[in-house]
């Protein structure tokens, strides 16, 4: 019999998981699904970039994992049975009414991510936007098209994603009145040269910043913010953080209290250990015993420590134990724009940053780096077969490796 392994979720973490193990494992011995609800590929950090009227290449993920041996199923997943190792999906491409169906699994790898935080904020789900997916960030796109010159635009949240879609549709259209509203400092985290040059390009692109504002309402015309005050929106971007599919916590996995499930150093579940998770789905420790961040930077080597990790404990093999650190935070700040903050390994910002056109070029290497990882799911590893291992992952169920 095969070791079944699913994956459920083909972004950036699911997919590099999913065509890391087609390559570390025969096909004869596994039987790897690959479970996603849109067709192609997202490049989720370029969202921005769409939603200011940039066209994306379409990746469809049934050429990217032709001939690897995955089996891609479009479909929604609508429940996981941790105790059962079912998970239940809804049909996404079928004729007809959708059917459900019940998928058998022996390895299951969680890649679900996450989507918009709202916060509970009133007004924000009725009348703000967001990108955290392709669907959100065509509407936005749309929308703001059908806005005329001299029109407002308040980008809600001073993160990586408020910093790069402000920037981005301020460059994109210059005839809008676009303001950013922060709780804490522009740029607080960085370093006094990062801060510096990001004001530097906020001010040239003639960015209003609402410092220290935290926005407490959202209506169709403006925002409200805690001191009582508003600040006029015809759109309301809102960029506040992100939340995890509630899917886990509907379980009896070991998640915490906002849904992320709890993992070890693998990614494995330290309470099922037939279950990884990966990307902004999981809590991992990285280093100073602090919790990776939901990001590109956190999920790829995430998901390459889950996909390894599973290949050796099928083959007996060698359990990775690369340490999961940060170099930089690579932030656009619109096409001719960029900011490279440097960082130690837990993530806190040094002296030293890279900005203007070089980081720009820098960033889009980066995103092309991570684009081309994932379009090319089984390259990049050796392809030297070695001894064969045999170890039955279940009662059998042989599974071999090839490193």
């Amino acid at each position: 019999m095969q070791h079944r392994i699913v994956v459920l979720g083909a972004g950036y973490t699911g997919a590099i998981a999913a065509g890391r193990l087609a390559r570390r494992l025969y096909r004869e011995d596994v039987a790897i699904t690959l479970v996603n609800a849109e067709p192609d590929f997202a490049e989720r950090v370029r969202m921005h970039q769409l939603a200011a009227g940039q066209d994306l290449r379409s990746l469809p993920l049934s050429e990217m994992f032709a001939g690897t041996g995955v089996e891609l199923k479009l479909a929604k997943v609508t429940g996981v049975d941790v105790d059962r190792r079912t998970v239940a999906v809804v049909d996404a491409d079928g004729p007809g009414e959708p059917e459900t169906e019940e998928l058998e699994y022996d390895t299951l790898v969680y890649a679900l991510g996450s989507g918009w935080n709202d916060q509970g904020v009133p007004g924000a789900a009725e009348h703000a936007h967001q990108i955290a997916g392709r669907p959100g960030a065509l509407r936005l796109r749309e929308r703001l098209a059908r806005l005329d010159a001299g029109e407002s635009v308040v980008v809600v949240g001073g993160g990586l994603t408020g910093l790069e879609a402000a920037t981005e549709i301020a460059e994109a259209r210059p005839d809008l009145d676009v303001a950013l509203a922060a709780r804490g400092g522009l740029g607080d985290w960085l370093s006094p040269k990062g801060r510096r040059h990001l004001r530097k390009v906020f001010d040239k692109l003639g960015i209003t910043v609402h410092e220290h504002t935290a926005v407490t309402g959202v209506e169709a015309d403006r925002v409200t913010t805690a001191d009582g005050g508003t600040i006029p929106a015809a759109v309301t971007l809102w960029t506040t953080g992100f939340a995890v599919h509630p899917i886990a916590e509907a379980t009896t996995l070991d998640v915490t209290d906002t849904g992320r499930i709890v993992v070890d150093g693998t990614m494995r579940s330290v309470s099922h250990p037939d279950v990884y998770a990966i990307g902004d789905a999981a809590l991992a420790m990285g280093p100073g015993d602090k919790p990776l961040r939901m990001s590109c930077a956190s999920g790829t080597p995430m998901a390459w420590q889950a996909a390894d990790a599973i290949a050796a404990r099928l083959t007996g093999g060698k359990l990775p134990n690369a340490p999961l650190r940060y170099f930089n935070q690579c932030i656009s700040l619109g096409r001719r724009e960029g900011l490279i903050q440097y960082v130690t390994a837990d993530d806190r910002a040094v002296r030293a940053a890279l900005t203007g056109r070089f980081a720009a070029v820098y960033k889009e290497l980066v995103c092309k780096g991570a684009a081309w990882g994932v379009t090319n799911p089984t390259l990049g590893l050796p392809t030297r077969r070695r001894h064969v291992v045999r170890q039955p992952a279940r009662a059998g169920s042989p599974v071999r490796t090839a490193a």
